[in-house]
């Protein structure tokens, strides 16, 4: 987590003056945390290429020291390509990981050196021979996202059966199949899910082979979880079922293994300072206050919808008597709503002009602020600690 005598200082008082921070709320982020963290998961996954899902926080000061610590990048976009460029990335560590991609944003990858490219369809993959000749590519096939706090739908990927008749006819098209990719699902809470998709693309290797091709890539996506509320298995547990279905499923023929972490590196780097504007009951006789901050779902907390991702939150007050509340944002919609059903206690001295800290919130928070609903303007970050 991000240095507690950083949480422990700014808890209850004002900004401090030597960092000089406008008006809440906003990011206080530690790139130096997020670099321990991709460190930690590298060594969990031994002999794995690790690609960061830049989507979870492209800060470029985060980007800067996972490409000096070795590692790769899952970008979505040519705007998250020239960031990882612009922070010393090598275009061959970039993966355009987005199934969903324009064919002049292809070309513009490939003119930046990017050779690695996802996909899930006939359509996709046409885009690709024709804006990208010659480039790795490799196909995302559907998972199940059981067990995961905030699931993937069938957006994304396609039948195995797909997947390998696709692959096949890659050749044909100019281009090099590498192999498969999936993901099961974002803050995922279960070490076993990744294997009945390993299964799966174990069955697209073998069905391949048989057109003569051989393929050596297996990207196991990201979706490693952290703590919120709740404690969570450590990475290692992870690494250990993510190999053993490997070696179970591969045997002595195991692809180069690859992963996308994105939360896992960058949540815990993370601390959101937020003002309390209101605390109001909705009767004489409710027990529960609803307390509404200066954030909400627009303004960078999109992930509480469903109430799927329960931050931990700091308050002045902690330590003294409590009572249970809800908790919304700001804005004049009905839907701002974070925390209504799952049980959240906050102190009863909690007051208006409180400052709260929402811990390891440095990841999908200021990629999901909205850029004016109601007039409030996007998530500020703040880097801190040894810029060096």
């Amino acid at each position: 987590m991000i240095n507690d005598t950083i949480v422990d200082g700014l808890t209850g008082t004002d900004p401090p003056a030597f960092l000089e921070f406008p008006e809440t709320p906003y990011l206080l982020l530690d790139p130096k945390v997020a670099a321990a963290q991709y460190k930690r998961l590298a060594e969990a996954f031994q002999q794995t290429q690790v690609f960061y899902a830049v989507k979870a926080n492209p800060e470029p000061e985060i980007i800067r020291r996972l490409a000096e610590a070795g590692s790769s990048f899952d970008v979505a976009s040519t705007v998250e390509i020239d960031i990882c460029l612009s922070q010393g990335a090598d275009p061959e560590t970039l993966s355009y990981g987005n199934t969903i991609k324009k064919a002049k944003d292809i070309r513009y990858a490939y003119q930046r050196g990017v050779r690695m490219f996802v996909f899930d369809s006939e359509g996709e993959l046409q885009k690709l021979a024709e804006n990208a000749p010659g480039a790795s590519v490799f196909c995302r096939i559907l998972a199940s996202s059981e067990g995961a706090q905030w699931p993937l739908s069938r957006k994304f990927g396609c039948t195995p059966e797909m997947a390998a008749d696709l692959l096949a006819k890659a050749p044909s098209l100019g281009l090099n199949p590498i192999g498969v990719s999936f993901h099961v699902g974002s803050q995922q809470l279960d070490p076993t899910r990744w294997d009945p998709s390993i299964a799966d693309a174990a069955w697209v290797f073998r069905k391949v082979a048989e057109s003569g091709i051989s393929l050596n890539f297996l990207d196991v996506g990201g979706g490693f979880p952290v703590s919120y509320l709740e404690p969570v298995a450590p990475i290692e547990e992870f690494a250990r079922a993510i190999h053993g279905s490997v070696e179970r499923h591969f045997g002595e023929l195991a692809p180069q293994l690859a992963v996308e972490p994105g939360r896992y590196i960058s949540a815990e780097a993370g601390v959101l300072r937020s003002e309390v504007v209101l605390v109001s009951r909705k009767s004489s006789t409710d027990t529960q206050r609803w307390v509404y901050l200066d954030i909400g779902r627009f303004g960078g907390l999109a992930e509480t919808e469903g109430e799927a991702i329960r931050y931990r939150i700091v308050t002045p007050h902690d330590g003294q008597a409590s009572g249970p509340v809800a908790l919304a944002g700001p804005t004049c919609d009905s839907v701002d709503v974070m925390y209504q059903k799952t049980p959240y206690d906050l102190p009863l001295a909690l007051k208006p002009g409180d400052y709260v800290e929402i811990l390891n919130t440095g990841a999908y928070t200021t990629t999901y602020s909205s850029v004016g609903f109601n007039g409030f303007a996007p998530l500020a970050t703040f880097c801190i600690g040894d810029n060096a």
